[in-house]
């Protein structure tokens, strides 16, 4: 028995768990080509960082290049009631939405880049002609030298995409069990199999895990046999679309961590979409916000939230009862506009005040001797609203 060879771009469904274990092996040589793709796809890189092989060369390499991408969506619009579906019959109305609107960009190998934007921007779409799911309206598309959406087995062998809420695990098998037929499925080596599942069962501390069955697995652990199955053949590009939504605060931070590793270690270029900022900021060097289809940033993650975040946090606390000392009045800096008071209680009092006014402020609650004082950023939830507000009306 052996594994037929499918689409990895797409995301496998346990009903198709038949098809793929029980298929005979092929006698017209399918299977060699399978095999055939795999060693093009698992040879040569091993471990090497992608960014020296770039320096080798004399000039960066972009393995994803887009220009003046769109993709135009024409949905029906029918009438309420039996009426209206009748008429539907006869006379259909057509509405044309852009999800994707002359977006361009070049990410070059071994980046860790952030896709930023609300529900309904266009990431998703551009994210699946990314991978050759779906085919570009119009513009330029070019990743790792292939057209996309002509879904070459030599293209699909080099990237790998991680859902957050879809997933590629069978799980009525063992993680071991599940691990080795991808190594089938990509044609890996049994050598190089053995040492790659090594490195990353110890990256993730699943060791323990491998015999379990998959379905027993707790959120935060399928997500790390997620991200084991998806870099098992050491995909040049990763796409990664919210992988840690509904995990804790402690499984989170490890995801994080192996895959910060992953990039620095492996050089493999991480696309990542996530709607929990604390992902971007932490693991992305670069941002591009998307909004109504229309990129509307493209720079450097701490640029972009030290643009929009306006604003400091101050919090003092006082050994005794100040009454009405810090309500302020003409001349002084808690009086100026620019500061909302947002808890004023005898014994701590606490002030939003904008950034170019923070030094003036802090000098004035300096002056009536806190017993401690604290700084603090906006939350960051609050200036992801402000990047999506602003985006909609650039749009």
């Amino acid at each position: 028995m052996w594994p037929c060879f499918f689409d990895h771009g797409s995301i496998m469904s346990e009903r198709q768990i038949p098809m793929v274990i029980f298929m005979r092996r092929p006698a017209n040589g399918s299977l060699l080509l399978t095999q055939h793709a795999g060693r093009a796809a698992s040879g040569g890189r091993k471990n090497f960082p992608a960014r020296l092989l770039a320096e080798q060369k004399g000039k960066s390499m972009n393995v994803i290049e887009t220009e003046h991408l769109v993709k135009t969506y024409k949905r029906f619009k029918k009438k309420e009631g039996i009426r209206g579906s009748i008429q539907g019959l006869f006379h259909r109305e057509y509405e044309e939405k852009n999800a994707v609107n002359s977006v361009s960009l070049q990410i070059g190998e071994g980046e860790f880049l952030g896709l930023i934007g609300p529900n309904g921007a266009g990431k998703t779409t551009l994210i699946k002609m990314l991978t050759g799911i779906i085919a570009p309206t119009s513009g330029r598309i070019e990743v790792l030298g292939f057209y996309p959406n002509d879904l070459r087995n030599e293209f699909k062998m080099q990237y790998a995409v991680v859902m957050g809420q879809k997933s590629q695990l069978f799980f009525e098998l063992t993680a071991n069990d599940t691990l080795r037929m991808f190594k089938e499925i990509y044609g890996i080596p049994e050598e190089e199999y053995q040492r790659r599942k090594k490195y990353f069962t110890e990256l993730f501390q699943v060791e323990e895990l491998m015999n379990m069955q998959v379905r027993t697995l707790s959120l935060g652990e399928r997500m790390k046999m997620e991200l084991i199955a998806a870099l098992l053949h050491n995909p040049r590009i990763l796409f990664l679309d919210e992988p840690t939504i509904g995990l804790d605060a402690v499984a989170a931070r490890q995801i994080r961590g192996f895959l910060k590793e992953v990039n620095q270690e492996r050089g493999t270029t991480i696309l990542l979409t996530s709607h929990y900022m604390e992902d971007i900021k932490m693991l992305c060097g670069r941002s591009v916000v998307i909004s109504h289809g229309n990129k509307i940033y493209d720079g450097n993650t701490e640029e972009l939230f030290e643009k929009y975040q306006r604003n400091k946090v101050i919090t003092a606390t006082f050994e005794y009862d100040l009454g009405h000392v810090f309500e302020g009045g003409p001349g002084t800096a808690l009086f100026c506009r620019d500061v909302t008071v947002l808890e004023n209680t005898p014994y701590k009092k606490v002030w939003l005040v904008a950034k170019e006014n923070a030094n003036c402020v802090l000098q004035e609650i300096m002056g009536k001797g806190p017993a401690d004082i604290c700084v603090e950023e906006e939350e960051i939830g609050i200036i992801v609203e402000r990047i999506y507000r602003e985006g909609e009306a650039y749009a």
